[in-house]
C-alpha cells in the first residue's frame, strides 16, 4: 500500500473555502489535525496555522494520482492506470491569523474523533486558539509506544510504513508570517497528511494484539491532562535551574533580572531566551552580587541602562524583601518505602520484558516512587491497564 506524497496547497482564508472543509469535516467520523505556532518567535505564541486532513469517499479512478488537495492508496494488486482508490485524503490548511470566524469550524471538530500525532501541544494550542476541547482522540505516538515500537517520531513512522522521506528543514521557521512560502506549506501539510492512513494501520495491530482499550484508556487521560489548567505562580516562575544553589541576596538580583526580561521580551515581542538566555541571567545575577557589572554585545544602550537600572535596584532592597531560597526538599523514602518501589519496579519491568513495551511507558520511575510513598496516587498517575500490570488493581 503506498500513499501518494502531498501536493502544494493554498491556504484557506475565505469564508467560502471554510465552508466548503466544514461540508467536508461534517461527512466525517476521524479527522486528523496538526498544528504551527510561532513560539519561537513572539513573547505570547500563538495558534498560527491548522492543518486538517478528512477522508474522502472511495472513487474509482483511471489516473494514478488525484489533483488538487486529494492523495491516494491504491488497493495491493490493482492497475496502476485503472483501479479503485481507497483512504484517500483531502488536505487543508486553515489560517487562524485571517479574518475568518472560527467559531463553526471548532463545533464542526469537536464531536469527531481527532488523529494527531504527539497530542499534548496540539490539544493545548487549539483550546487556546479555538477554545476547542476534543471529545475522543487518536494519539498516533501512545499506539505505536503500545505496539513496542521505539521509534515514533513522525518522521521515522511515515518512512517505516510508507516509505516517504520527510523532510523537516522547517520545524524552527516563523510561522506568522504571512505569505508562506511553498516550501513552508509542504511541510505544514506532511504533518498531517499521513495521518489518517497510519492511524487506520495503527488500529488494525491495536486490535490484532488486543490492546485497543489499553489505548482508549492512554488517549482519555491525555485529553484530561490537555484540559487541565497548569497554574503558574507568578513569584515562582523566576527560579530558573540553579537559582536553588544561590543565597537570598543573589536570590532577589536574579528575581529582578527576571522580571526586567519579561518587559523586555513583551516590548520586543519576542521570547525571553531571545533577549537573554537562562544561564546568562543565572551569571548575570552573580556578577552583579559579587560586584561586577556584566555585558553583551547584542544589549543596545536602553536596555543596557535598565538591565543595570534592575540590578541596582535589587541589590540596595533590604534583607526584608529577598526571596527565600528553597533547595529542592522533601522528606527521605523510608525502607519500606525504597523496599515497595523496587517491588513495583520489577513488576513493571517483568511486564515491558514480556509485552515488548518500554518500562517508562508503562509507569515512570518518578510515578512508582509516588506511589511507593502514598499508594492512593496511583489513580491519578496511572490509567487502569498500567495499574494492572504494576500489581495495583483497584
Amino acid at each position: 500500500m503506498v500513499l501518494a506524497e502531498s501536493a502544494s496547497h493554498d491556504v484557506i482564508a475565505s469564508e467560502q473555502q471554510l465552508v466548503d472543509l466544514i461540508r467536508q469535516i461534517q461527512a466525517a467520523d476521524r479527522v486528523a489535525l496538526d498544528t504551527e505556532a510561532d513560539s519561537l518567535h513572539s513573547y505570547r505564541e500563538k495558534l498560527c496555522l491548522l492543518q486538517i486532513s478528512t477522508p474522502s469517499a472511495v472513487i474509482l479512478s483511471n489516473v494514478e494520482g488525484s489533483r488538487g488537495t486529494a492523495s491516494n492508496v491504491a488497493l495491493p494488486g490493482s492497475s496502476p492506470s485503472i483501479g479503485m482508490t481507497v483512504q484517500s485524503v483531502c488536505d487543508f490548511i486553515v489560517d487562524p491569523l485571517s479574518d475568518l470566524d472560527l467559531e463553526p469550524l471548532r463545533q464542526a471538530l469537536e464531536p469527531r474523533e481527532i488523529v494527531l500525532h504527539a497530542a499534548d501541544y496540539d490539544l493545548r494550542m487549539l483550546r487556546r486558539g479555538l477554545n476547542f476541547t476534543a471529545s475522543r482522540i487518536f494519539d498516533t505516538v501512545i499506539a505505536v509506544r503500545l505496539l513496542g515500537i521505539r521509534e515514533f517520531s513522525l518522521g521515522a513512522l511515515v518512512k517505516r510504513f510508507f516509505g516517504v522521506e520527510l523532510h523537516k528543514h522547517s520545524q524552527k521557521a516563523n510561522w506568522a508570517l504571512r505569505p508562506l512560502p511553498p516550501r513552508m506549506l509542504k511541510y505544514a501539510v506532511d504533518d498531517v497528511h499521513y495521518l489518517l492512513p497510519l492511524a487506520a494501520k495503527l488500529e488494525e495491530e491495536l486490535e490484532r494484539v488486543h490492546r485497543r482499550d489499553w489505548f482508549q484508556q492512554s488517549c482519555g487521560r491525555a485529553i484530561e491532562l490537555a484540559a487541565a489548567e497548569r497554574e503558574r505562580i507568578q513569584d515562582e516562575l523566576w527560579r530558573i535551574a540553579g537559582a536553588g544553589a544561590l543565597d537570598p541576596r543573589t536570590g532577589a538580583v536574579l528575581r529582578a533580572l527576571w522580571q526586567w526580561r519579561e518587559t523586555e521580551a513583551e516590548l520586543a515581542d519576542r521570547p525571553p531566551f531571545h533577549i537573554l538566555q537562562n544561564h546568562e541571567l543565572l551569571k548575570a545575577a552573580e556578577s552583579f552580587t559579587s560586584g561586577h557589572v556584566p555585558d553583551y554585545k547584542h544589549f543596545s544602550a536602553r536596555r543596557r541602562q535598565t538591565f543595570r537600572e534592575a540590578a541596582k535596584i535589587a541589590l540596595q532592597s533590604p534583607q526584608s524583601e529577598w526571596p527565600v531560597m528553597r533547595r529542592r526538599s522533601g522528606s527521605r523514602p523510608t525502607e519500606e518505602m525504597r523496599r515497595r518501589a523496587d517491588q513495583l519496579r520489577e513488576r513493571r519491568d517483568k511486564a515491558a520484558a514480556q509485552l515488548g513495551l518500554e518500562p517508562s511507558f508503562i509507569a515512570s520511575r518518578g510515578a512508582l516512587e509516588a506511589i511507593a510513598a502514598d499508594s492512593a496516587r496511583a489513580t491519578a498517575l496511572l490509567v487502569p491497564w498500567q495499574r494492572e500490570l504494576i500489581g495495583m488493581e483497584e
